[in-house]
């Protein structure tokens, strides 16, 4: 997939193929089919996006030997190629899999399914075990010779020394290099990684990387935020360990992985955290500082700072499933009570969740369209035994069962249920 278009738009495509960028348009894809639901509109799609994430197994490609990492030369967003297996695309690569797998199943690939399934498995033990260093994940650089280079995988804004190359990350700590397992906890596909590596790995990077004060910090290139202002920096060497000529802009201090990062630590529950990089961001572009609407970086209003939508999504915990049905309201927050905005393909409203000693109540309200319910997944926050479900739909009560989890509550309805304008939902836990 070129990541790069001509103008006019429609008239040609840049062939080049960068690594993050179309192993996250499989995770979006897996991300909008769960929303929408729309089976036949994947069917359509999924004999290119097929081949789009096995693009990764061409000889010497991305991932050439079919084993899960993506070990090949890898251009990224840092407009460099990565050499050899690193956190940021790698990880991302495991989210393709891991959205190929759920996305091949729905269009009846199961062949495929079981491949992704695989390799996936594969992938994220060898990342566990060798890119994590007990406390971040970091990349083992590896040079090879131009001829083991796959056409299409290597823009050439980068290593001139394709055998011995620059502009590597190393052993940096990287502010997004669980950018792909925050785009896969989006999309709901779960965990990537060992589950408490990630929470250490963003601890680490809360650690190293963001500063309350950039007094004493050196950016040798674009500066977007400076003196007593706080931020996150795109990579830190806390080993001592940086190469003499690092991948460009990891001095950077961008809003687009501020967001993405206190995300990830809301999706971890780390909350504190999250709310002082959200707020330290948001703090320079407060309207005298900088203007409030545009946190530029290659240019003005960059798409990157629309990141800060995985904020809102983690906060509220609001996920819905068009396929299954199912609905997800888990706040982030130990609230009494909360409402927040939502919105889906078929409609949008708001909910309200109230957390009480001996109650856990929900209540959806739909303000346009409708939102079909089978099942309700609520947190597990409260640790009362609540045993039984009550729910009522408008004015009539409807026939709901409880099942508890580890970390969540299931409230089944049967048959399921549409809410509409006027037909509030109304679940009551005891």
């Amino acid at each position: 997939m070129g990541f790069r278009s001509y103008l006019p738009d429609g008239k040609q495509i840049w062939p080049r193929a960068a690594a993050d960028g179309q192993m996250g348009c499989l995770i979006k894809l897996y991300r909008e089919w769960r929303l929408s639901g729309d089976t036949d509109w994947l069917r359509h799609l999924w004999p290119s996006a097929k081949r789009a994430l096995e693009f990764a197994w061409v000889e010497n490609g991305w991932d050439g030997n079919r084993d899960g990492v993506a070990e090949g030369v890898q251009h990224n967003t840092y407009d460099v190629e990565f050499y050899g297996p690193n956190p940021l695309c790698g990880i991302y690569y495991l989210g393709a899999l891991r959205a190929g797998e759920e996305l091949a199943r729905a269009a009846g690939d199961d062949d495929s399914a079981a491949e992704y399934h695989r390799l996936f498995a594969n992938g994220s033990r060898w990342i566990d075990q060798n890119l994590f260093n007990g406390e971040y994940y970091i990349q083992k650089v590896e040079g090879r010779p131009e001829n083991q280079i796959a056409a299409g995988t290597r823009v050439g804004m980068g290593a001139g020394n394709t055998q011995n190359p620059d502009y590597q990350m190393g052993t940096a700590c990287l502010a997004d290099q669980l950018l792909g397992q925050m785009q896969a906890h989006v999309a709901g596909l779960g965990y990537l990684l060992n589950e408490s590596y990630v929470r250490a790995t963003l601890k680490s990077v809360y650690k190293y990387n963001y500063l309350t004060d950039l007094s004493e910090h050196v950016d040798l290139q674009r500066t977007y935020a400076l003196n007593d202002e706080g931020g996150l920096v795109v990579a830190t060497y806390p080993l001592g360990k940086r190469p003499e000529i690092p991948f460009p802009y990891f001095g950077e201090i961008w809003t687009g992985l501020e967001y993405q990062f206190a995300a990830s630590l809301a999706f971890e529950g780390m909350m504190t955290e999250a709310q002082n990089v959200v707020a330290s961001a948001r703090l320079r572009y407060d309207g005298e500082r900088r203007n409030p609407w545009n946190e530029p970086e290659c240019g003005f209003h960059y798409a990157r700072a629309l990141a800060s939508w995985a904020c809102f999504l983690a906060w509220s915990g609001f996920r819905y499933s068009a396929p299954l049905r199912e609905l997800s309201v888990m706040p982030r927050t130990r609230r009494q009570a909360f409402r927040c905005f939502w919105s889906a393909p078929s409609g949008w409203g708001s909910f309200t969740h109230t957390l009480k000693p001996q109650q856990q109540r929900v209540e959806v309200q739909v303000t346009e369209g409708a939102l079909t319910i089978a099942t309700l997944a609520v947190n597990g926050l409260s640790k009362s035994p609540f045993k039984t479900a009550r729910a009522r739909l408008g004015k009539d009560f409807v026939e709901a069962t409880l099942k508890q989890e580890p970390q969540r509550r299931i409230v089944a309805f049967e048959p399921e249920l549409a809410v509409e304008p006027g037909k509030e939902l109304e679940v009551v836990l005891a």
